[in-house]
């Protein structure tokens, strides 16, 4: 399965998928983390005091609506869906609420279930055009996205940043973790002064040292569309990317 998807990843700009680099699984405590902000999503509506709904208005081929924004059952649901000749999608961020600057970051979702929309979990920079040095400037980083037409067990990393003419990139890293693309599964990021790991269900699929952002930013959960009609002819309305829980740790 993995070894199929090689020629497609590198025509998509993707690293080869990659199973884990180490067979041990971490958990935030066992690497010196302890917990300092979370949102289990219990209540009947998000939570004002950590998200708001993120870019209402024209996304790629849709809009962001807060209609596709719902907590319910214990969860947040970001949904994708039609309405009157439109595309809605849902998107939340902590920004004006919540900044980090390094620690443990992490949720457990499901996935949307079918291609051409995607799940994501990120951090951003406010900063982040305002020049092409990650370290003064910020980064985005994706820990997880989910492209269903790379294969049914694979997420995907990236980290991107000096928006603009040379805006720079890690290249997607594509993990393989069987199983991953159905029920729920964590999603991580340990972010250092000096590096950067990405987790599935805590185990680590990658560490980079590029484009090391030095400042606080902020946290999103996003459904996300494509930049041409034609990328969606795969996508089955309506479909959620369903959220259980988000947690930050910082060291000790």
């Amino acid at each position: 399965m993995v070894a199929g998807l090689v020629a497609l990843s590198a025509v998509q700009a993707q690293r080869a998928p990659q199973g884990p680099i180490s067979s041990v699984r971490h958990t935030p405590e066992s690497l010196g983390y302890e917990r300092v902000w979370e949102d289990d999503f219990n209540g009947a509506e998000l939570d004002p005091a950590k998200w708001a709904v993120r870019g209402v208005g024209p996304r790629a081929v849709g809009y962001v609506s807060p209609e596709a924004v719902k907590v319910e059952d214990g969860l947040l649901k970001l949904l994708a869906f039609e309405k009157d000749g439109k595309i809605l999608i849902g998107a939340v961020g902590t920004q004006g609420r919540f900044m980090a600057r390094y620690g443990f970051f992490e949720c457990r979702a499901q996935l949307q279930r079918s291609p051409g929309v995607w799940a994501a979990f990120w951090i951003q920079s406010t900063d982040i055009a305002k020049g092409e040095d990650p370290g003064k400037f910020g980064a985005e980083i994706d820990i997880m996205e989910c492209f269903r037409k790379l294969g049914p067990d694979i997420v995907s990393h990236n980290v991107h940043w000096a928006y603009g003419p040379n805006q720079q990139t890690t290249r997607g890293m594509q993990s393989y973790l069987r199983g991953v693309g159905e029920g729920f599964h964590t999603f991580a990021l340990e972010w250092t002064p000096e590096k950067y790991v990405f987790y599935v269900d805590g185990y680590a699929f990658y560490a980079v040292t590029q484009g090391l952002s030095h400042i606080e930013e902020y946290l999103i959960l996003s459904m996300e569309l494509p930049s041409k009609m034609e990328e969606l002819k795969h996508a089955v309305f309506p479909d959620e990317f369903l959220v259980d829980y988000v947690r930050v740790y910082r060291k000790r």
